[in-house]
């Protein structure tokens, strides 16, 4: 399948000629650290560690048997996988041919996965056994009927008959008697195909499928090291799911980049991660801000010898200068730096180390060289520096279109800006300030929850009448959703635990799921009966 984008060879040139794309895809840098330290350790995970040689030993293994499953370039493999090593070994190997990849965050269900794998038109699913009690293949193989593309089910640790595939066995002949490595370097593909469809939360109702190039993702670590003086001695780690850009750019792709080790958590608690810290000497690591607030307080509590920690960067929420504060006090060395970036453009601004304190509290960062930020007022003028208006973003790390959408795509560029959705302010120094969305989005703990996806859903309950889903602040996870409901005639009672029930039942994301009820008689409206959601934040706010 070939994914029509907005990528132009006026774009290329530009963008190669300014140095920023430069033909590398992530297996040319796999190749590279594994001549020069094959025995390093590569990754480590909650189940095994494994060197640079042999990681990439199972990447030709698992590219090989995807050629003889039929998989070429341009096809798509879906993929709902922990932080684990096998998640690496698959985006990888996926790579190598010029396919596509399609990961899907682990807590996702029926209905984001049924939806995001019939629209990648995928033609293998990947997931485990099991993983945090829950049956992977069980939900595969009651959406797989509504997947026509799909030809096969590859297991993780599979028990019994689960999918057709076990990963294991798959990667268990060696490569060389499937297809040389000649003949896999012969499939390189080229730098600007399309490699990553990732789903970002939507705001019309359903997700859309972001699609990058080797070149955007390679542009968008190359900066990195500079900015934060990261080697190869650095030891990354990565607690956010691999699935999200953060995940899959800081921890399954930048180790590969510097040649250092990662160290990968795939259940967040912050006493496995400092006990992480001081096993392993990790450095760096990244993650939302609420990452950050149980960090500070599991420090207070513990004994360990953290003093390898040198980097947190923070992205998805603002970080209170409380805690930046704290964290200096209880770990002098530790640098804390925020970020903000979206799927579509990678991460666009972060700290210098070396920000007084004032910018890493009341801004999101500084632009990456070769990314460039403006706002702009509502006729598109470009504004003055401390003015606040819509944020545009372009450069190198912009993402390539929506898949299947060109149309909405297209509706969001101007001029070759890309319209974010967000108010933002500029300052006086370049740094960026956001201070609202007008995408109708809500922002838990970093992560994006979609507002009208879950009111479609809920409206979808006989006994609801009408829906709006407003977010409450939280000091911890800067917002919660709250759901505000009216009740259909002849209904008396809505209970927040039937509405849980519903949304499971619908096999909606425990993530999406509002964390408060309110049912109202009426919802405010304007005349002409569009809800008036400010004056609903009001109403809410008040009953807190």
């Amino acid at each position: 399948m070939a994914f029509e984008t907005i990528l132009t060879p006026e774009l290329i040139e530009a963008y190669t000629q300014q140095g920023y794309w430069t033909d590398r895809t992530i297996t040319d840098y796999l190749d590279d650290v594994t001549s020069r330290t094959p025995d390093k350790v590569a990754y480590v995970d909650s189940r095994r560690q494994i060197t640079f040689a042999q990681l990439r030993a199972e990447v030709d293994r698992f590219a090989a048997g995807l050629l003889e499953l039929g998989i070429t370039s341009g096809d798509v493999v879906s993929f709902q996988v922990p932080n684990w090593i096998e998640w690496v070994v698959i985006h990888l190997g996926v790579s190598r041919i010029g396919a596509i990849s399609n990961p899907l965050i682990p807590i996702y269900r029926e209905r984001e996965v049924g939806f995001m794998v019939g629209l990648a038109g995928s033609r293998l699913v990947i997931v485990p056994s099991s993983f945090r009690t829950f049956s992977y293949p069980a939900m595969v193989a009651r959406l797989r009927k509504d997947w026509p593309t799909v030809q096969n089910v590859m297991v993780i640790d599979r028990q019994g008959d689960e999918g057709d595939l076990s990963y294991e066995e798959f990667v268990a002949t060696p490569g060389e008697e499937r297809h040389s490595a000649e003949a896999l370097a012969a499939l390189r593909p080229d730098p600007n195909d399309v490699t990553l469809l990732i789903f970002t939360s939507g705001t019309t109702g359903e997700p859309k499928g972001v699609m990058h190039t080797h070149n955007t993702l390679v542009a968008a670590l190359r900066p990195l090291p500079e900015r934060l003086g990261m080697t190869d001695h650095t030891v990354v780690h990565m607690a956010s799911t691999l699935a999200h850009l953060t995940g899959l750019l800081y921890g399954a792709r930048l180790p590969l980049s510097l040649g250092a080790t990662a160290i990968l958590q795939d259940l967040w608690n912050a006493e496995v991660f400092l006990e992480l810290v001081e096993r392993h000497g990790v450095t760096y690591t990244a993650g939302a801000t609420p990452f950050l607030h149980d960090v500070v307080a599991a420090v207070a509590k513990t004994a360990r010898d953290l003093g390898s920690l040198a980097l947190f960067c923070c992205m998805g929420a603002p970080i209170p200068r409380v805690m930046v504060t704290e964290a200096h006090q209880l770990l002098p060395n530790l640098i804390v730096l925020g970020g903000w970036g979206q799927t579509e453009n990678a991460l666009v601004t972060l700290g210098i180390p070396g920000d007084p304190l004032d910018k890493i509290t009341k801004t999101d960062g500084f632009p990456w060289s070769g990314m460039h930020i403006r706002v702009v007022d509502l006729a598109g003028a470009p504004l003055e520096s401390g003015q606040e208006g819509r944020l545009h973003v372009r450069g190198p790390s912009l993402f390539v279109g929506y898949a299947k959408r060109l149309d909405a795509t297209r509706e969001q560029f101007h001029d070759g800006w890309f319209d974010t959705g967000d108010l933002a302010r500029i300052d006086a120094d370049g740094y960026v300030s956001l201070s609202g969305r007008t995408k109708d989005i809500i922002i838990r703990g970093g992560e994006n929850i979609p507002v009208v996806y879950v009111e479609n859903t809920l409206y979808e309950n006989p006994k609801l009448a009408s829906v709006a889903v407003v977010g409450i602040p939280d000091p911890r996870v800067q917002e919660r959703a709250c759901a505000c409901v009216t009740l259909a005639p002849g209904v008396t009672e809505f209970t927040f635990e039937e509405m849980q029930e519903f949304l499971r039942e619908k096999g909606m994301a425990k993530q999406y799921w509002p964390e408060r009820l309110e049912v109202l008689d009426a919802l405010p409206s304007t005349p002409s009966g569009k809800i008036q959601k400010f004056a609903l934040r009001a109403i809410v706010g008040d009953q807190a």
